[in-house]
């Protein structure tokens, strides 16, 4: 079969080489020069299946509130822009039921774990190296977090998510250089999480595509798309494309491609925000940046470390543009980094970066056919899409070639935004 994945982002170019590996011809179109230029760009490179939740949940919004105005607020609503995203808002409220919450958070974890296995399964058989560490670790400041966090911990254990939670000296344990003037109360820690280059990954995975066939089309722009017996891609030069299957790995621009055929999603780009730089050297000492990844549940903020590099990511920005990095959001990340970890990085050499992540309202992405033939999904990972990636290509693969999904995709098909 020929197939195009329009999108070479990781959802993208894990699409393709899933099929590509299963003998399909495949032809990923993508408007930028490069893979992972833009959500993947500069993530904050987490695989931790068992934090991989809705963002919609009971209490959420209540939450946000209460920060609404806070300097250091994880969620921000910038200027009247944000007034265009009050449809997608109304669902969001709605998915913070119980009801709602309880069987898409399991939908997201269950992908979750399948993923990682499909990321370790592709990572010893191909040999590749994305800079990735084990461990993951969520700092407690207070008493009050770790109460907070008890629902967390018993659903990791009705899970079978290995986890223990650390005193302040175990959090020193696995993490030495932490600040000794930070305090933490105390830690969960999931040995079997961790980090990596999700840039890293794509390309090398792109690589393998290519050696297995799959042809890239950068600086290619999909201008519309056809659907039903003779499914075809529209370039922006005129040509006209055929193919069997067309995969939307789009993005937030997949509403324009899906818009003429009657399609539109509930999604909204969350911006968030990254900031990277080298680790000092040290002459023959350790150096002071994080051994694997971290996050600050107070601030929603991770530290992560990629090699001889720490990256610090985090905020939730609805409205704005990407192309304005805000201030407010920047701080937060280097106070962070600052608190944790202070000179531990050449900040002369920072790297900022904004990302637009295609979150829709109830937290899982959409996998598989939709209402027009010939035309598949694959959208809508929002910040957990290196988390779900490897998985979600495996499903849409399986899907495509008829056979029976390794995994419960009830709550991942695009029927459930339609009911």
């Amino acid at each position: 079969m020929r197939v195009a994945v329009i999108g070479a982002g990781i959802v993208g170019v894990t699409t393709a080489h899933e099929l590509a590996a299963q003998g399909q011809e495949v032809t990923v179109y993508e408007r930028r020069g490069g893979v992972a230029t833009e959500t993947s760009f500069a993530n904050a490179g987490v695989v931790a299946p068992g934090y991989v939740t809705p963002w919609a949940a009971p209490g959420m919004p209540l939450k946000v509130l209460a920060q609404l105005f806070a300097r250091d607020a994880a969620v921000r609503f910038v200027g009247l822009s944000a007034l265009r995203e009050l449809p997608w808002m109304w669902r969001y409220l709605r998915a913070c039921r119980t009801k709602a919450y309880v069987p898409n958070r399991t939908a997201m974890q269950c992908l979750a774990h399948y993923s990682r296995e499909r990321l370790d399964e592709l990572a010893a058989r191909l040999e590749l190296d994305y800079e990735q560490r084990r461990g993951y670790m969520v700092l407690l400041r207070r008493p009050a977090d770790l109460q907070r966090a008890s629902a967390g911990l018993r659903l990791l254990a009705e899970l079978g998510v290995k986890h223990d939670v650390l005193d302040e000296a175990g959090c020193r344990q696995f993490e030495p250089a932490l600040s000794p003037t930070a305090h933490v109360h105390a830690a969960i820690r999931l040995p079997d999480d961790g980090v990596g280059n999700c840039r890293a990954f794509a390309h090398q995975l792109k690589n393998e595509a290519q050696r297995l066939g799959a042809q890239f089309a950068f600086d290619t722009e999909v201008r519309r798309m056809r659907g039903g017996s003779k499914p075809a891609v529209e370039l922006a030069d005129g040509q006209r494309i055929g193919f069997d299957h067309v995969v939307v790995c789009a993005g937030v621009e997949a509403n324009r491609l899906l818009a003429p055929h009657g399609l539109s999603l509930p999604l909204a780009p969350v911006y968030g925000y990254s900031i990277t730089a080298p680790l000092r050297e040290h002459d023959g000492g350790p150096d002071m940046g994080p051994r694997s990844a971290l996050m600050d549940e107070k601030y929603k903020v991770a530290i992560s470390r990629l090699g001889q590099r720490v990256r610090v990511a985090g905020s939730a920005e609805i409205g704005g543009r990407l192309d304005d990095l805000r201030r407010a959001p920047l701080a937060t990340l280097y106070r962070v980094l600052d608190e944790w970890f202070p000179g531990a990085a050449s900040m002369r050499e920072v790297q900022q970066w904004k990302g637009a992540r295609p979150m829709l309202p109830d937290g899982p992405p959409v996998i598989g056919a939709c209402r027009v033939p010939g035309i598949w999904l694959n959208l809508g990972h929002g910040s957990s899409g290196w988390a779900l990636a490897c998985g979600s290509a495996r499903l849409v693969a399986d899907a495509m070639l008829g056979r029976p999904p390794a995994i419960d995709v009830q709550g991942l098909t695009p029927a459930r935004l339609h009911r």
